[in-house]
């Protein structure tokens, strides 16, 4: 009983410990840190749940430890109820004015998930022009900043994409070091970067639950809801099927030769629909083919990766095999999250998994389970030896010894490259 008493107790504490100490993102504090009180919107964009609100919840802290006044910030979450009355740009503005009637002080304006509140752009670029407020939102569609309306705000702000943890992330959530890093990539590849599986009792049951949940809203809220989607069972279909062609080349009309193959009819151009609205509300990333001897982006033939890797568990449950493809999901999250465009390489006729890029900076990256015979070996380096540039090429592997390099082309493991910092 005791023993029993002491696990609940324990939990309680660890929870208390989560939620009392927000854990900062420096990846994402030191991106926006240069434009802090400086005259543009802050944009935070990202899935639902990545953590862009305890990001804000950050911001606003660190304001207060500066000395600024809690009476010259506002803070709106039109995911509480609290905020359901402001519905259109005219309640936003009419609530703001009256919030900021002093004229002390700088003032702070944080807006959380603002696609929720009809027309906002113009409220917020009649905040902007005002110089009432330094304005920061944030928002779950991709599309957030593309509309018509909101070229009102065109060359007036700056966009910071968040994605859910990296693996660096979660060994800092999870409070372990670099020496655990094996047995917590398995956990990792299993519950996915979602910062809210951390303040969770780590087990199977709980966190599949959770991860569901937030599936669901996401699917529900963002892609059935804003689409007016009326085939909800075949917007899960399409979902299901690019969970199972992760690293795969996708097609609308392939996926419609499949759903056809299963019986059931869906056009092509109703499967792209899907796919776009799939990718608006970042469940998954549509990722481009470059043909490397053409110098030029393919416009067929992309290939998808989830959002987060722990949806693939979700969709599939144990069904999913492909390691490789999953391999590839986590890098390419990874890629992103440190600031690379990425594009899948073609050359001729072979396959490059990964072309990222960041200003002058370039690489070529092959992804493979294991290193296990000639033939893979040969697979995995032969393409990016085909390719006649300086830039650095590598191939990543979940080998633990495999050696440095082959032809110049390098080796890592693939885990150590994923904790170690870029230089």
């Amino acid at each position: 009983m005791i023993n029993i008493i002491y696990s609940i107790l324990l939990r309680i504490f660890v929870v208390f410990l989560i939620y009392s100490n927000m854990i900062k993102r420096d990846i994402y504090l030191d991106r926006i840190a240069p434009f802090i009180d400086k005259p543009v919107i802050k944009a935070i964009t990202g899935i639902r749940r990545c953590g862009k609100s305890t990001f804000l919840k950050i911001l606003m802290n660190e304001l207060e430890r500066r000395g600024i006044s809690p009476d010259n910030i506002i803070y709106i979450n039109k995911d509480s109820l609290k905020f359901d009355f402001i519905r259109t740009y005219s309640d936003l503005q009419n609530y703001v004015s009256e919030a900021f009637n002093s004229d002390q002080g700088k003032k702070y304006l944080f807006i959380d998930e603002v696609q929720e509140i009809g027309q906002w752009e113009r409220a917020v670029a009649g905040f902007f022009t005002d110089e009432s407020a330094d304005i920061y939102i944030t928002g779950s569609n991709a599309d957030l900043l593309a509309s018509d309306l909101a070229r009102l705000l065109t060359g007036r702000y700056i966009e910071i994409k968040m994605n859910t943890l990296i693996f660096s992330e979660f060994l800092t959530f999870r409070n372990k070091s670099k020496a655990e890093k094996d047995d917590e990539f398995a956990l990792f590849m299993k519950y996915g970067g979602f910062p809210g599986i951390h303040r969770m009792e780590f087990s199977d049951e709980v966190i599949s639950q959770y991860i569901s949940a937030i599936y669901s809203t996401i699917l529900l809220k963002d892609v059935v809801t804003r689409n007016q989607v009326r085939d909800v069972a075949m917007l899960e279909r399409i979902a299901t099927y690019l969970a199972d062609n992760i690293g795969n080349i996708t097609t609308a009309k392939g996926i419609s030769n499949y759903i056809k193959s299963q019986q059931l009819t869906c056009s092509a151009d109703t499967v792209q629909n899907y796919l776009q609205w799939i990718s608006q509300a970042y469940m998954a990333h549509r990722v481009s083919r470059f043909d490397i001897k053409g110098k030029r982006q393919l416009e067929l033939y992309d290939k998808y990766f989830m959002g987060d890797v722990g949806f693939i568990n979700t969709i599939l449950g144990d069904k999913f095999q492909d390691i490789s493809g999953k391999l590839e999901n986590v890098v390419y999250l990874e890629l992103i999250t440190r600031g690379y465009k990425v594009d899948i390489g073609k050359l001729n006729e072979r396959e490059i998994d990964f072309i990222a890029a960041k200003g002058k900076k370039k690489m070529y990256i092959q992804v493979a389970y294991l290193l296990v015979n000639e033939a893979v070996i040969e697979r995995e380096f032969r393409v990016l030896e085909s390719v006649k540039d300086n830039h650095p090429k590598i191939v990543l592997s979940m080998d633990k010894h495999f050696g440095s390099e082959r032809n110049g082309i390098k080796w890592f493991n693939l885990v150590d490259f994923l904790v170690t910092p870029e230089s």
